[in-house]
């Protein structure tokens, strides 16, 4: 069923750009704001790494990688539902644009000339919105609501205001703000009463007092083949020592429950497929030199080595049996996340409760929410980008109804 109407979107990244698609398709009148020169910068930013859109694990699985305050289950899972992995694939190959899955799961395009760019899609897609009538107004900064509940936005030195019948704000989170997800709108939010989690680092390096010799040796250096656990979490991967902490994928995927520690560690094995008892027969009749002697023979990177013997509050080693259960179990303390700015992506935003069943602000009605801006978060892997797709889809078709209703 076609929809009258004129809606705008505010942000034009992942979830904007889609919601733009589902309004323009169910027949709205769409103009997509951005503040910067052009739309998708955080999406070509992503694309660096090769474009991970979503994941191919079973949606069941898929639907435990995301978390958030009170996400509401039932809500969430219809979201997700609706646009699902398979469907952003048949998205992209509508567009002309194949996909494969990773061993990892991650799904990507398929490479051209053996390199995987976002540039191609974004083009094509972006193309797909101004035949589809899209109206483009970049370079526009919004600045929150007029007493009539207009529009206010900065364009260069003028300040303009531009009524719509409906809105969806897609503004994204508050990391990679040099792309224009800067997270200012929470003050526009707050100030007329909507509750919000504050934005706060997700998908992010981990930072470490580190002693000055352990650094002079093993910053830079990886660390392979841990398990690391956090609170409830665990996961197995692979980090790197760096001056200021550690980064890695296992890191990034632990990060709500770091954040929920009052004190944050990490707490590492670093030979997860051997025991204790087998590490300690391993060295055998060992007396002294236990590091040394562990690095040898238990096969342990030159970063673990560095780390046993510099680590505080540990050793001086006195045994086979000692070494082995640090190695196993060995606490590292963390100081806290690095800044939101560097990180892939942020946790917290606009509260559950402050959304009806249609991502509808309840006290502002009309004004739709997508993406970032709510309080859910995922693991990088292509959950965020599915994440992204799956609510600009759901609050842009739930605008299209809510305008019908009004009509």
């Amino acid at each position: 069923m076609k929809t009258s109407g004129n809606i705008a979107i505010i942000g034009g990244g992942p979830a904007g750009l889609r919601a733009a698609e589902v309004a323009a398709v169910g027949g709205a009148q769409v103009t997509l704001y951005d503040a910067m020169r052009s739309v998708g910068r955080k999406f070509l930013v992503a694309g660096k790494s090769g474009l991970n859109l979503t994941n191919g694990e079973t949606f069941d699985s898929f639907l435990k990688r995301y978390r958030g305050t009170e996400v509401p289950g039932d809500l969430w899972n219809q979201i997700l539902s609706d646009f699902d992995n398979e469907a952003l694939r048949e998205w992209a190959s509508s567009l002309g644009i194949e996909t494969f899955v990773a061993s990892s799961g991650k799904v990507f395009p398929v490479p051209v000339n053996g390199t995987i760019k976002a540039a191609p899609l974004l083009r094509r897609w972006v193309e797909r919105l101004r035949e589809l009538g899209v109206h483009f107004q970049t370079g526009h900064q919004w600045e929150g609501f007029d007493s009539e509940g207009g529009l206010i936005f900065r364009h260069g030195p003028e300040t303009v205001v531009h009524q719509h019948d409906a809105t969806i704000l897609a503004l994204g989170g508050a990391s990679w703000p040099q792309t224009g997800s800067t997270g200012t709108w929470a003050s526009l939010l707050e100030s007329k009463g909507i509750g919000i989690i504050p934005l706060e680092s997700a998908n992010c390096g981990w930072e470490v007092d580190w002693p000055a010799e352990l650094l002079e040796v093993a910053e830079g250096l990886p660390l392979k083949n841990l398990n690391l656990a956090a609170g409830d979490m665990s996961r197995r991967g692979e980090l790197v020592i760096t001056r200021y902490g550690l980064e890695g994928g296992p890191v990034y995927y632990l990060g709500p429950a770091l954040r929920a520690q009052l004190n944050p560690e990490l707490v590492v094995d670093f030979k997860p497929d051997l025991t204790v008892a087998e590490l300690t027969e391993r060295l055998g009749p060992v007396k002294r030199n236990f590091v040394r002697e562990a690095g040898r023979r238990w096969k342990l990177d030159p970063a673990v080595c560095a780390l046993l013997k510099f680590l505080p509050d540990r050793g001086p080693w006195k045994s086979a049996d000692q070494l082995a259960r640090e190695v196993k179990h060995c606490r590292i303390p963390l100081t806290g996340p690095r800044p939101v700015a560097e990180a892939i992506s942020s946790a917290g935003g606009v509260c559950w409760n402050e959304l009806d069943e249609q991502l509808m602000l309840k006290k502002i009605p009309g004004v739709f929410i997508a993406g970032e801006m709510i309080d859910w978060e995922a693991p990088t892997g292509g959950y965020l980008m599915q994440g992204c797709f799956a609510t600009g889809t759901f609050a842009s078709k739930s605008a299209l109804q809510w305008l019908r209703v009004k009509a």
